[in-house]
């Protein structure tokens, strides 16, 4: 029987490092999506919209199981997540051995993967390609919101986008 999964420290790098290195196929979005674009902004978890293939499912599952995920949930119930939690196009909240990933099927306006991919920038991260939805469709998404959390970051992600354009004007 698992027991519940408490990282000593949170290390979202070695996490994402892990689905790379797994070959699972994922965008980015989220805090750490805009931090590495320069948004001044901090997170404690990974967010990531998987390709909701059978093969990427069950090397996400399979990933899962080796970073030991569990559900976070309120009560003390231990749940490890399985092929059917990953199908769907809702969250899955997760607490892994390196800290807190939200597997997410989709994201605002019901955009999975597919429909993220374009609009989406290639980095490398740590010898790995790795897609992060760019900040501007970010910025698209939430202006929609009524979340006070999101509406805050909106402004900072807005903001970080007219200095990033100012700076791209003045070279």
């Amino acid at each position: 029987m698992p027991t519940r999964t408490k990282p000593s420290k949170i290390d979202l790098n070695a996490l994402l490092k892990g689905l790379n290195a797994a070959h699972i196929e994922f965008v980015l979005v989220g805090g750490l999506a805009a931090v590495i674009q320069g948004a001044p902004v901090t997170t404690f978890d990974l967010d990531i919209v998987h390709r909701q293939t059978d093969k990427n499912i069950k090397k996400l599952t399979k990933f899962l199981k080796s970073v030991r995920a569990i559900q976070r949930r309120p009560d003390k119930k231990i749940l490890e997540p399985n092929e059917k939690d990953l199908r769907g196009t809702g969250h899955l909240l997760l607490a892994t051995c390196f800290g807190p990933l939200d597997i997410l099927g989709s994201i605002e306006k019901g955009l999975g993967f597919d429909e993220l991919l374009p609009s989406a920038i290639e980095i490398e991260f740590q010898g790995y390609p790795t897609y992060i939805l760019n900040l501007e469709t970010m910025v698209a998404l939430k202006r929609g919101s009524k979340i006070p959390k999101e509406q805050y970051q909106l402004q900072i992600y807005e903001e970080t986008l007219r200095l990033k354009r100012q700076t791209e004007n003045t070279d």
